[in-house]
C-alpha cells in the first residue's frame, strides 16, 4: 500500500524523527520512525522499537495528563501511529528543567548564569535541583538548529500574546509536576522535558509527544544523593547517552564534523535503553509489534474510515 492511498490525505511532511500526514485539514496522522537524532542531525541507522516505544509512551502520559489541558490526541491505531487534532502551532518550545544537566550545564560551566532571560542561581553543581522548575524556550525551527528564546522575546516577536503565554506556563509547568510525579512512583527523576502546543480556534492544545526519551531526561532516584555528594556521573534513561557518545566522537553538529559509525552492538544498546525505559516509566514488559508498511497504512485506514473519513 502506498501512503498516498490514505483517504483524505492533504498533504506530508517528513521530519527528523516522525513522518505526518494531514488529513482533510482537520487532523493529521503521525507515524514515530526508528529514526533517531541528536544535536539536529538524523543518525545515519535506525533504532529498533524506537517508534512504538516513543509512541505508546507518549500515548500513556497524554492520556494520564489530559485532566491538565486539552490534547490533540485522538487514537493510536498501529504501535508507532498516532491520530490526532490537526492544530496551528506555536513557533517555541517550552523546555522545562528541574536540574541543572545538559545544555542549562554547558551554558552554566562556561559562566553563563543566564538562560532565556532566566537568571540562574550561583553554587550549584551539573545535575543539581534548581529551587522551582524553571522554563527555556526555544524556537522551533523548520531546519537547521532551535535557538533559545527569552519570554519577553517571544511576546515582542509576535510568537505568543502575553495571554496565551500565562496558559503555556501554567500548563508547561503543571505537566511537568505530573510528570514528575508519575516517574517518582517508578523510582524515576524527571529532570528535565520539552512541551509543545498549538491552537484550535482560541483553545490552546498540547501537541507531539511528552515525557518520551526524545523528548525527556530521566535520572535514577536511587542513589541520586550519594552520587551528588561524591561527585559521581548520575544513572540516567534519556537520549542524552547518546548526545555524549556523540560529543567523545568528536561530534555535535557543527560545520566540517562527521557522524561517527554506528556499530551493530551500539545500534542494540540505544534500543534496549529506550526499551528499558518504557519497562521503567510505564511499569510493564514491552511487547515488540512489528508490522509491515502494508499493515501500518491498512490500520490507518480503517481507523481513519471509522473516523467517517473514506
Amino acid at each position: 500500500m502506498n501512503p498516498t492511498t490514505i483517504p483524505g490525505l492533504l498533504n506530508t511532511y517528513h521530519g527528523k524523527v516522525r513522518d505526518v500526514y494531514y488529513i482533510e485539514n482537520e487532523l493529521l496522522v503521525m507515524i514515530a520512525s526508528d529514526r533517531i537524532s541528536a544535536f539536529d542531525v538524523i543518525l545515519p541507522k535506525p533504532i529498533p522499537f524506537k517508534g512504538q516505544v516513543l509512541n505508546q509512551i507518549a500515548a500513556y502520559m497524554l492520556e494520564a495528563t489530559k485532566d491538565i489541558c486539552p490534547n490533540w490526541l485522538i487514537s493510536t491505531p498501529a504501535p508507532n501511529v498516532a491520530i490526532g487534532k490537526k492544530c496551528t502551532p506555536f513557533k517555541i518550545e517550552m523546555v522545562v528543567r528541574g536540574n541543572l544537566v545538559g545544555h542549562a550545564w554547558r551554558t552554566y560551566q562556561a559562566g553563563g548564569r543566564t538562560l532565556c532571560g532566566v537568571s540562574l542561581p550561583e553554587g550549584l553543581k551539573e545535575n543539581d535541583f534548581f529551587p522551582t522548575p524553571i522554563i527555556t524556550p526555544s524556537t522551533k525551527a523548520s531546519e537547521g538548529h532551535d535557538e533559545d528564546i527569552s519570554k519577553e522575546d517571544i511576546i515582542a516577536q509576535g510568537l505568543a500574546t502575553a495571554e496565551d503565554w500565562s496558559i503555556l506556563e501554567k500548563y508547561a509547568l503543571e505537566l511537568f509536576a505530573r510528570g514528575k510525579e508519575i516517574a517518582a512512583k517508578r523510582g524515576l527523576i524527571l529532570v528535565d522535558t520539552k512541551y509543545e502546543f498549538g491552537k484550535i480556534g482560541d483553545t490552546i492544545y498540547l501537541m507531539d509527544e511528552i515525557h518520551t526519551p526524545d523528548s525527556s531526561r530521566y535520572f535514577y532516584a536511587e542513589g541520586f544523593e550519594a552520587r551528588q555528594i561524591n561527585q559521581e556521573k548520575q544513572k540516567q534513561l534519556s537520549k542524552e547517552f547518546v548526545r555524549e557518545w556523540l560529543i567523545e566522537n568528536n561530534f555535535m553538529g557543527k560545520e566540517g564534523q562527521t557522524v561517527p559509525d554506528m556499530s551493530e552492538e551500539w545500534i542494540q544498546t540505544i534500543s534496549k535503553r529506550y526499551i528499558e525505559l518504557y519497562e521503567q516509566i510505564i511499569g510493564e514488559p514491552f511487547k515488540p509489534e512489528p508490522k509491515t508498511e502494508i499493515e501500518t497504512y491498512q490500520l490507518i485506514t480503517n481507523a481513519l474510515n471509522a473516523l467517517g473519513i473514506q
